[in-house]
């Protein structure tokens, strides 16, 4: 099936291109696992769980999906730095809403990387474009308001 499916492809679409923007998402997603990893150790909170799976989702979503289309996954690290529009930010305070919203900020560029992904492939290759709306559609903004919601509470008492 994945022959097939690259076979189709090759006439509408630039697959080295596709398999390179795939790279560099994955390259921005093991930065931003690291920086998770990171601040799950200089931190307690909720955050740890989740933002862990839900890389673990993603990376293997994008790895998968390279290896259908015949590509070969970027897996060495240093050519992460390289490829990744994203950068890997050391955490300097560590209190957790300073962490999330350096993770925000992680999550807010990787978005924009998979809206390039989607339009690239739109209307063209369907399961790379859903891919894509997919993983945008994760958001750790949501720590962020449950955080202010839950200060909120507590300064009316």
């Amino acid at each position: 099936m994945a022959k097939e499916s690259v076979n189709i492809l090759k006439d509408k679409i630039d697959i080295v291109d596709l398999l390179a923007q795939l790279n560099a998402a994955l390259s921005e997603e093991w930065l931003a696992f690291y920086q998770y990893w990171v601040g799950s150790f200089v931190v307690e909170g909720a955050m740890r769980g989740d933002v862990q799976r839900e890389f673990q989702e993603h990376a293997a979503e994008e790895y998968n999906h390279a290896k259908l289309l015949e590509g070969v996954p970027v897996l060495d690290p240093k050519q992460w730095f390289d490829l990744a529009r994203c950068k890997y930010d050391a955490p300097v305070d560590f209190g957790s809403e300073i962490l999330l919203k350096q993770n925000v900020e992680s999550e807010r560029c990787a978005i924009y990387r998979y809206q390039q992904i989607a339009e690239f492939t739109n209307g063209i290759d369907f399961t790379t474009c859903d891919i894509a709306k997919h993983i945008m559609a994760g958001d750790l903004q949501d720590y962020l308001n449950d955080i202010a919601r839950m200060k909120a509470y507590i300064l009316k008492k």
